[in-house]
């Protein structure tokens, strides 16, 4: 979409886009920032403060790569400048927080990103495997203690889970993957 379409767009649709955007990428770049900052208590609102940015430009961005950039972008710099800031506080209380390194900061990429296509991918699995990949894999139940939970027998969770299992595969071995992309103009 160009610029000038997006200008175009009623301000409804602008906001239906940013609330698409939002959802894309909300989770992921709170996991990106917890795992750059000491105490994680400040990623959510720095996250939300990398989405003030973007409602600010958003008519600049004429893809969702370009986005994707902005977001990771301003995030890291915000996580930077917490970090920063703490080096100073304690350099005045005479102690170093260790720094932030490129290869932890391509690992949390790595991690939030990996995270949120998996999360993707799970929200279109039918509701029964995504029940029994969540009962097993999020709350560590065994499979009988998940048949219990929902009342069927042992082997409907490990067809449900099999089926679940293949159909994730086949969803994610058919999304592009445009980490390589990412990172080069992150790090």
């Amino acid at each position: 979409m160009t610029d000038k379409l997006r200008a175009e767009l009623p301000e409804q649709e602008k906001e239906k886009q940013f609330a698409t955007l939002f959802e894309l990428f909300n989770n992921r770049l709170v996991l990106f920032a917890k795992g750059m900052l000491p105490v994680g208590d400040e990623a959510a609102d720095l996250v939300q403060e990398a989405f003030v940015a973007l409602w600010q430009r958003m008519d600049s961005f004429s893809d969702l790569s370009a986005i994707k950039v902005f977001l990771y972008l301003t995030v890291k710099n915000k996580c930077l400048n917490i970090y920063k800031h703490e080096k100073v506080v304690r350099r005045y209380n005479n102690t170093q927080p260790p720094a932030p390194e490129d290869k932890h900061l391509l690992l949390r990429l790595i991690e939030a990103e990996v995270a949120g296509e998996v999360q993707q991918a799970l929200q279109q699995l039918p509701p029964g495997c995504q029940q029994v990949i969540h009962l097993s894999y999020f709350e560590g139940l065994r499979n009988h203690e998940i048949a219990e939970r929902l009342h069927v027998s042992i082997n409907t969770v490990k067809t449900q889970k099999k089926r679940a299992l293949r159909l994730m595969r086949d969803i994610l071995n058919s999304q592009p993957c445009q980490l390589l992309l990412l990172f080069g103009k992150i790090l």
